[in-house]
């Protein structure tokens, strides 16, 4: 039998990059072998959605694979961005890596991006949730049994109260007119803490909410089943 071509994926945190990991899988095309995560540094946080490092490292274990992660400072040039990228490939194609899959949805300049960075060190992007309609398809996650908390929200598009809430059905039907149910505009950036690609549900409690640079972020902390705040 032929081997699998080795995967990387491009692991946000996120419900969009975790369902390509389940549709991946599910398709048995590629043997994915790692994570491939931005983490910015002066934060150990997860970059853009904020996620806390220790929950990232759980979702990994979870999701049961070894993790890849491009550090970058805060505030970070495209160039500093570029350079920590290509380091963390290089290294995954010297192991044997010729492709990454992403979560992308429908996003034409950025698939575009994608595809074209990735080029220049001889890895393929892979999109299997390309063109979706993102209506069903977040109810076919939520449905599936994915869990996830809205980590951060763009203020310009929805009010900073959304972030830390739930992704569910009652939020589909609470958002305003406009946001892709899916955040796929950049509308929010999520958590997953449960589904079909995790072995394990994270608990997770949502503690403070902090506005900067016209985003709300909801800090997400680690908790224990029987704790109070869980679960949220």
């Amino acid at each position: 039998m032929a081997q699998k071509p080795k995967a990387l994926i491009a692991w946000s945190s996120g419900k969009d990059s975790a369902w390509a990991l389940h549709e991946a899988r599910r398709a048995g095309d590629y043997d994915v072998v790692g994570a491939l995560t931005t983490v910015t540094g002066t934060f150990n946080r997860v970059s853009m959605h904020g996620v806390r490092e220790e929950l990232l490292r759980a979702q990994r274990d979870a999701a049961r694979l070894p993790g890849i992660e491009v550090r970058i400072p805060f505030p970070c040039s495209n160039d500093i961005y570029e350079a920590a990228m290509a380091a963390a490939m290089q290294s995954a194609v010297a192991a044997g890596v010729t492709h990454v899959i992403f979560g992308d949805l429908f996003l034409e300049d950025l698939r575009a991006w994608r595809e074209a960075k990735p080029a220049v060190i001889d890895v393929t992007a892979v999109f299997p949730l390309w063109m979706r309609p993102t209506a069903a398809l977040a109810r076919e996650m939520i449905a599936a049994g994915v869990e996830a908390h809205l980590a951060v929200v763009d203020l310009k598009k929805l009010p900073a109260d959304f972030a830390g809430r739930r992704f569910d059905t009652a939020l589909l039907s609470g958002l305003p007119s406009g946001v892709d149910p899916c955040g796929e505009n950049g509308e929010f950036h999520s958590f997953v803490s449960a589904g079909p690609m995790l072995s394990r549900k994270i608990p997770v409690s949502v503690g403070e909410r902090v506005e900067r640079e016209g985003f709300a972020f909801a800090d997400l902390i680690p908790a224990e089943p029987n704790s109070p705040g869980f679960p949220l």
